[in-house]
């Protein structure tokens, strides 16, 4: 998340709860950053309060439950890598598929206080796949959590990790071929290379079969990106090193996430003002809650109202057991209750929810420096990770390994 404040109930029931389960399954090695770099995207013009806010974060994270024993806790700035990662990805984005991107779109049109027309802004996907993709690992699936709203996000992902693999991958052939010479012509003729290249082939002397390979394996790595994918297509994937993949294409893990309409009945965000954090005193929970948006059909006491189409019932739905539920529902609906009612009842059992969260908050708040170790342990921890992947793409980028090997032996320099 990127460190623009506390976190509120939003955030809770929208991520966090379902990260504290996923960090509980042995099956799953869990990695939750807080995305500083990210908040440079839109608020580059003043930073002052991002190492504020990132502790902050960093203490709800611990207060919602994150268990820094069982999952990674980390700073994106703290492992640069990423932004090693990121500039490689960049190097073969193309420019329209960034600026195709809704949100993109959308932040330009409806975002008039900050100036968004910068590279950091429209290139944060490959960022943000970076921060996904470095802790790709060899035969492990790879799954970013995520509601439906943000699946196309992961398949952008996706799609610039399969352009990254196409343009850096190896071709292997059987050891045998190095001494075959009439299985390169038909195979260049098989994936459709030019007329040109086959010539070459042909005219060569029937023992030259190195000399083949060569040729062959020279014209494909000169190719276009769009070229190399239709030669894999017709036939020349059979023979791809596996090796060379080096990063995990991510899948998108949908989760089922609640309706968490904001105090206005909008989306609920710190921008809007209309959260409650996962910090708020019980005083101002009460004060907040009390002037909730209710169904606008409820102008009177007498009126009856649609419990459906009320944000304060669908904040019953979260915090309130089935008893009150349905006294809420009914009451509503006959107008046996009034919304000022209906609130207090909800306040009472959000206060409840909220309460040993909030004592968890205080007591990691009292200990900052406990808080920024468990950041800069995780950090470590992530960067163990991060530094093998960039290790394995910095091979496959430059062959600078291979070509060390080449001059100065096996045992090198």
């Amino acid at each position: 998340m990127r460190p623009t404040g506390r976190l509120h109930i939003g955030h809770y029931f929208g991520a966090l709860e379902n990260w504290v389960r996923l960090q509980n399954d042995p099956e799953y090695d869990c990695f939750y950053f807080i995305a500083d770099w990210h908040a440079l995207t839109s608020d580059y013009a003043d930073a002052s309060a991002v190492a504020q806010n990132t502790i902050e974060i960093t203490t709800d994270y611990l207060a919602a439950g994150l268990d820094p024993d069982k999952s990674v806790i980390f700073q994106q700035s703290l492992v640069r890598e990423h932004a090693e990662l990121h500039l490689l990805l960049s190097m073969v984005t193309p420019l329209g598929w960034l600026e195709r991107v809704p949100t993109y779109k959308e932040a330009l049109e409806n975002v008039k206080d900050k100036d968004l027309h910068t590279y950091g802004f429209l290139g944060y996907p490959c960022l943000q796949t970076a921060d996904i993709v470095i802790y790709s690992q060899d035969n492990t699936q790879l799954f970013v959590p995520v509601g439906e709203d943000q699946v196309s996000h992961v398949e952008l992902s996706r799609e610039i990790v399969r352009r990254f693999n196409l343009a850096y991958l190896k071709l292997r052939f059987p050891p045998e071929w190095d001494q075959n010479q009439d299985v390169w012509h038909g195979l260049a003729t098989k994936v459709g290379f030019p007329h040109e290249i086959n010539v070459r082939l042909m005219a060569l002397h029937p023992s030259s079969a190195p000399d083949k390979k060569y040729i062959f394996v020279e014209h494909y790595n000169r190719s276009s990106l769009e070229e190399k994918a239709d030669y894999l297509s017709a036939g020349l994937r059979d023979f791809v090193d596996p090796q060379s993949m080096v990063l995990r294409e991510p899948q998108a893990m949908l989760t089922q996430t609640p309706r968490i309409p904001g105090l206005d009945g909008r989306k609920m965000s710190k921008s809007y003002g209309n959260a409650i954090t996962l910090s708020e005193s019980d005083a101002d929970i009460r004060a907040k809650t009390k002037v909730m948006v209710t169904d606008p059909a409820r102008k009177r006491r007498t009126d009856p109202g649609n419990p459906d189409v009320c944000p304060v019932y669908d904040w019953h739905k979260l915090f309130s057991p089935p008893p009150t539920l349905e006294w809420a529902a009914n009451g509503c609906r006959t107008a046996g209750i009034g919304c000022i009612e209906c609130k207090s009842a909800m306040a009472d059992n959000l206060i409840k929810w909220i309460e040993p969260v909030r004592a968890r908050r205080l007591e990691f708040e009292k200990e900052p420096a406990k808080v920024l170790q468990i950041l800069n342990r995780g950090s470590d921890r992530a960067r163990d990770v991060a530094q093998k992947t960039m290790s394995r793409v910095r091979e496959a980028v430059f062959g600078w390994d291979s070509k060390r090997k080449e001059i100065f032996g096996a045992a090198g320099e």
